[in-house]
């Protein structure tokens, strides 16, 4: 701020350090232009990350759908013959498909395998839930990974990210009501699949730095298309119509475009910033199931939906502050 002019003459040198104290160093609009343009940065990774939300709920809808006249392995084996034809057409344009022997490595075999399991526990459970209900009982993940961190990975877990996971844990109840007329096993069902979910981000520390987020997620599509695959012999067939497969050739898309933004979203913006902001799926969920379904969270599926949030964004915000400071 500058100061009122005196009555008194200014010393020369006095003078010079004011006009230098309140005219703009080239370092410093250097730093207000990077500042400026790390915050587009961040705004577009917002807006990534809320898009992929967006687009996993709309393939779950999707699915859903087309669950009401297709077998379960059945629909998840075409779609992901889909998504595999997809991703090979992206892959290849980018010209990744030289460095496929990445997929034979153990931890990307390993991984897709466990993302396969979740798949298809989350996938079957949807299919019999409320699609708020199921993603909801799915964005406890994170809640898992402190979990499963602390009991295998032997991290030190602070009294407040332990406060964070039983607050989620009774989010889930909440949101389950173990006690109500609508509860069924297909929400254990769901939860299991969550805890493969935790698992499978775990693994994804130890992937090969080498390895192209695209061909990982052509990994995953590919166990799980083999996986649905088998278990639809035992399930068997049903007759497919035209407009089954358009929907499930939508569902590849948004699936496919969503991994996609997903991977963008990190990449770029602050993970602190954007993470949070995978919750919008929720919102997307509970929109598109009382669309579709009219189906609508009761007062206390409510108040389970605000401690998972609460609980999810105290946890990342642990996360965030033990890399900044280096300590548990």
């Amino acid at each position: 701020m500058s100061t009122p002019p005196s009555a008194e003459p200014q010393d020369s040198a006095a003078g010079a350090v004011s006009t230098a104290t309140n005219t703009p160093t080239a370092t410093d609009t250097a730093a207000a232009g990077l500042a400026g343009v790390a915050s587009a940065v961040n705004r577009r990774s917002v807006l990534y990350m809320c898009g992929a939300m967006a687009a996993f709920v709309a393939n779950d809808a999707l699915v859903k759908v087309v669950s009401e006249s297709l077998a379960t392995a059945q629909l998840i084996f075409l779609r992901g013959l889909m998504a595999i034809a997809l991703v090979l057409a992206v892959a290849r344009a980018a010209g990744m498909l030289g460095r496929w022997r990445v997929l034979a490595r153990p931890v990307v075999v390993g991984r897709a395998m466990v993302d396969a399991i979740a798949t298809m526990l989350y996938l079957a459970s949807l299919f019999q839930l409320p699609i708020g209900n199921a993603t909801a009982i799915n964005m406890v993940s994170p809640i898992m990974m402190t979990l499963a961190a602390a009991l295998f990975l032997h991290e030190r877990v602070g009294r407040g990210r332990w406060i964070a996971v039983i607050a989620g844990f009774v989010g889930v109840l909440l949101v389950i009501q173990p006690a109500s007329d609508g509860f069924n096993r297909y929400a254990l069902i769901c939860l299991a699949g969550t805890v493969f979910h935790a698992a499978r981000d775990l693994m994804t520390r130890w992937l090969p730095a080498e390895a192209p987020s695209l061909l990982v997620t052509l990994a995953t599509a590919i166990a799980v298309t083999v996986l649905a695959g088998l278990l639809s012999l035992f399930e068997g067939w049903r007759p497919v119509t035209g407009q089954d497969l358009l929907l499930l050739a939508g569902a590849a898309v948004f699936l496919s475009a969503a991994y996609q933004l997903l991977v963008m979203s990190f990449r770029a913006g602050d993970l602190s910033l954007v993470a949070p902001f995978r919750y919008s799926a929720l919102l997307f969920a509970v929109l598109i199931g009382w669309v579709v379904w009219g189906d609508w969270p009761n007062l206390l599926a409510w108040a389970g939906i605000a401690l998972l949030i609460g609980s999810g964004l105290q946890v990342l915000d642990a996360e965030r502050r033990r890399q900044k400071t280096g300590r548990q």
